[in-house]
């Protein structure tokens, strides 16, 4: 009888073991660094924000995987965010410098929810205040518009600019500490690059993008100050490798110690 009960109980564990593991989506094959389960993103934009972050992890390491999926089963987000990050590895092993971007878009029946989960490698280059404050003030304006596209661009283009040393956590606090960045200046500045950029280098036009462009540049111009300020994502063509050869290799095996914070609307 003793046997029969353990046999049970372990037929049991193992089911809801593979329950589990249906609740998050495998490591995706071919990998990708942006998954849009859920459909939401734009796909051309998708597709060159998959290569600007591929060129990204290679030039500094650190991964920065976006993920949005239509419903998070009745778990907390944190806890889903940091449970996926930790089965795909997001990061590189030993510096655990990965960080998940993780959507669920808004519907009739489900509230939204996003989440920023950071590596232990970068919870002090992204505390969990900063990590809050992209998510509400970056992520969640654009989404209550329902423009998702815009709202992961921002928060990439603040999470790449944070971990290359751009700019601090401090510094990025006081910048948005009041009503955010003033959208009208940031345009203004964008277009005044560009412009000098273009007249110093004729060639800029023929280059690849990606290449001759600054991360935080190339994002801007690809509409991450969102739909109300660019008005388009522009001419890009998705899937081309623009933004330099290759595709992303795989995940290194990062760790997750509990680093982020979220939000919902």
């Amino acid at each position: 009888m003793r046997q029969i009960i353990i046999a049970l109980i372990g037929a049991l564990l193992i089911s809801f073991s593979s329950f589990a593991q249906d609740d998050f989506p495998p490591r995706p094959e071919p990998p990708r660094l942006v998954n849009d389960l859920a459909g939401v993103l734009e796909s051309n934009v998708a597709g060159q924000l998959e290569n600007t972050l591929v060129d990204f992890a290679r030039q500094t390491s650190t991964q920065i995987a976006v993920v949005t999926i239509p419903d998070l089963g009745g778990y907390d987000p944190g806890s889903y965010a940091f449970q996926l990050a930790e089965k795909w590895g997001i990061g590189q092993k030993g510096k655990n410098n990965g960080i998940l971007i993780l959507v669920q878009p808004k519907t009739n029946d489900l509230k939204g929810q996003a989440f920023i989960a950071t590596g232990y490698g970068l919870e002090g280059v992204v505390p969990d205040a900063v990590a809050n404050r992209i998510v509400d003030s970056e992520m969640i304006p654009r989404f209550k518009q329902n423009d998702y596209t815009g709202g992961v661009l921002a928060a990439v283009q603040v999470l790449a600019n944070l971990t290359r040393g751009e700019y601090t956590a401090d510094g990025y606090m006081k910048k948005t500490e009041s009503s955010g960045f003033p959208g009208a200046l940031v345009i203004m500045i964008i277009f005044g690059v560009v412009f000098i950029s273009a007249f110093r280098s004729q060639k800029s036009r023929h280059s690849s993008v990606g290449r001759s462009l600054p991360f935080w540049m190339l994002l801007s111009m690809m509409g991450s100050g969102g739909r109300s300020h660019s008005g388009s994502w522009g001419n890009f063509s998705s899937g081309s490798g623009s933004f330099g050869g290759g595709g992303f290799g795989g995940f290194g095996g990062g760790s997750f110690g509990g680093g982020g914070a979220g939000g919902s609307w």
